[in-house]
């Protein structure tokens, strides 16, 4: 089974390839392979205020954030340093002094 893209317009699942085209059976909406690729190409992840994020920034985290499996916090106020911009729910793959390597989602930094 191929994994074709959902449509663009109503999000179905049901969308099918003719030639150069995706086309979806639900709401008839067309569009191009590339159009697919170049949007993918070029996501971009933004901090909470809307900035935009790169690999070797430096964050601070906005709230706190408690640790899954852990009692540890992730306090306001701390500073990450050098982020690295990974694909995925949680977009920002880090290290953290005192607590080590953790995934954060850029809805909850802001950029230094």
């Amino acid at each position: 089974m191929t994994n074709l893209p959902q449509c663009p317009s109503c999000g179905s699942e049901y969308t099918y390839e003719d030639g150069d085209l995706y086309i979806c059976p639900e709401c008839a909406h067309e569009w191009a392979k590339t159009a697919t690729e170049v949007a993918e190409a070029t996501s971009v992840v933004r901090d909470a205020f809307g900035n935009v994020l790169s690999d070797g920034d430096s964050v601070t985290v906005i709230k706190d954030l408690k640790i899954k499996g852990s009692s540890s916090v992730v306090k306001v106020g701390t500073k990450v340093k050098n982020i690295r911009i990974v694909s995925g729910d949680h977009d920002i793959d880090c290290r953290i002094d005192g607590i080590g390597a953790m995934q954060l989602k850029s809805g909850f930094v802001k950029k230094a």
